[in-house]
């Protein structure tokens, strides 16, 4: 099981903004009912813009199991996230877990 099904911190943490091309609406992949149109190119996850973060796609506890309602649909930025990565950890930290690798 990937450290990511039981943590979800990303998801809870981060800003996700993504080029409107994406967006099911334009031929992509990630279901317009869960972003915003910010401008003709820009899109963002709902939920990741609101205090606090949580984007509109997750599903279940941080920390404990956690998942991604579009994982096969997401957007590129959470496509890149990089599990263990610098920003992963940040993450991880600000939920209170703790670091993946010590």
């Amino acid at each position: 099981m990937s450290a990511c099904t039981q943590c979800g911190a990303c998801c809870a943490s981060f800003r996700v903004d993504f080029a409107v091309q994406e967006l099911d609406s334009q031929d992509g992949r990630v279901p317009s009912g869960l972003a915003d149109v910010l401008t003709s190119s820009t899109a963002r996850m709902r939920g990741t813009d609101n205090q606090p973060v949580r984007c509109a796609a997750l599903s279940g506890r941080l920390g404990e199991k956690i998942g991604c309602g579009i994982y096969e649909w997401r957007p590129s930025p959470c496509r890149e996230f990089e599990e263990g990565s610098e920003a992963c950890q940040r993450a991880r930290q600000r939920h209170g877990l703790a670091p993946l690798y010590d």
